[in-house]
C-alpha cells in the first residue's frame, strides 16, 4: 500500500485514504477507539502523500463498522456504522478534506435485511456529508459478492436519497394559493389545473415499490420487491447492447479472461 501511495502521489493522482477498521477485530471494540485508529491511519497516509508531493490531492475515507461478536463476521448498515460515518465526515471537514463513505450491507440475499442495512448506510453517508460514495450499488455479504438485483434496488435508493435532498421550491406557483381557493373545503385536487399540469413529474416514481392496494396487488400475483428487482435487472441485461470494439482487442481481452480463469480462483456465474 505504501508503494502504491508513493507512486500515485508522485504523479499528482488523487489518493483516497480509507482505513479498514472493524471495531472488535482490527480496531478497538469501542467506537471512540476504532475512530481514533481510523483517524490516525488516514492522517498517516495523507501525510505521506504530502511528503512525496506537497499539495497532492487526497480524500479522507471512513469505513469503520463493527463485527458480529458471536461469529467474527463483518456487520454493515448497523447503528454503529451510521455513527462512525457521521463522525468520519466531521473529521474530514475538520481537516478541510473531501470525505469518502460507502453504501454497504451484510445480507446474503436481496431481502429486507439488504434494504434496511443499505438505507442505514446511506443515512450515514448523507448525514456525514459524503463527497465520494464507494460501493454505491450491488454490494452484498459484506463485500464478498455483488448482485445485479441489489444494484437495481440500490439505484432506486440512491435516486430516492437524491430526490430527498432536492430543495423545496417556494414561489407563487408552488404555494398554489389559487388552487386551494379553487378546491375549497371538502374538495380534492385531482382534477384542478394546478395538479394536471404537474402530476407527471411532481413526485419521484420508484422502480421497485408497488403502491397498489392489497386487492389489486393480490390479483397481480402478490409480487414482492426482490422478485421485481430481479426482473428489472434481467430486462436491463436483455436490452444491453455491447459497445463496438475492434476484433483484435476483443480477442485479446477474451484471451486474458480465459487465462485468469484457467489460473484458478473463486468460481463465478458469468
Amino acid at each position: 500500500m505504501l508503494h502504491g501511495i508513493i507512486e500515485m502521489a508522485s504523479r499528482n493522482q488523487p489518493v483516497v485514504m480509507t482505513p479498514f477498521t472493524l471495531a472488535g477485530a482490527m480496531a478497538p471494540v469501542t467506537l471512540a477507539g476504532a475512530l481514533a485508529q481510523q483517524n490516525a491511519e488516514a492522517l498517516a497516509g495523507i501525510a505521506l502523500c504530502q511528503i512525496v508531493r506537497p499539495g497532492a490531492p487526497v480524500v479522507y475515507g471512513g469505513f469503520t463498522s463493527n463485527v458480529d461478536m458471536q461469529s467474527g463476521a463483518p456487520a454493515f448498515g448497523t447503528p454503529e456504522y451510521v455513527r462512525t460515518a457521521m463522525i468520519g465526515g466531521q473529521l474530514a471537514r475538520r481537516y478541510q478534506l473531501p470525505y469518502r463513505s460507502s453504501n454497504v450491507c451484510a445480507a446474503n440475499a436481496v431481502d429486507a435485511q439488504a434494504a434496511y442495512e443499505s438505507v442505514f448506510a446511506l443515512w450515514g453517508c448523507v448525514m456525514g456529508g459524503v463527497n465520494m460514495m464507494m460501493h454505491g450499488a450491488g454490494w452484498m455479504e459484506g463485500g464478498l459478492h455483488a448482485s445485479l438485483a441489489k444494484m437495481v434496488l440500490d439505484a432506486d435508493l440512491l435516486h430516492m436519497v437524491s430526490s430527498m435532498m432536492d430543495p423545496v421550491i417556494v414561489d407563487d406557483l408552488s404555494l398554489a394559493i389559487d388552487a386551494i381557493e379553487e378546491v375549497g373545503p371538502g374538495g380534492h385536487f385531482f382534477g384542478v389545473g394546478h395538479t394536471q399540469e404537474r402530476y407527471r413529474t411532481a413526485f419521484y416514481r420508484p422502480m421497485i415499490s408497488d403502491w397498489r392496494n392489497f386487492e389489486t396487488w393480490a390479483e397481480a400475483g402478490r409480487p414482492e420487491a426482490a422478485g421485481k428487482a430481479h426482473d428489472v435487472a434481467a430486462a436491463f441485461l436483455a436490452a444491453y447492447e455491447p459497445p463496438s470494439m475492434a476484433d483484435d482487442r476483443r480477442e485479446e481481452l477474451e484471451a486474458f479472461v480465459a487465462k485468469r480463469v484457467a489460473e484458478g480462483g473463486v468460481a463465478t456465474d458469468f
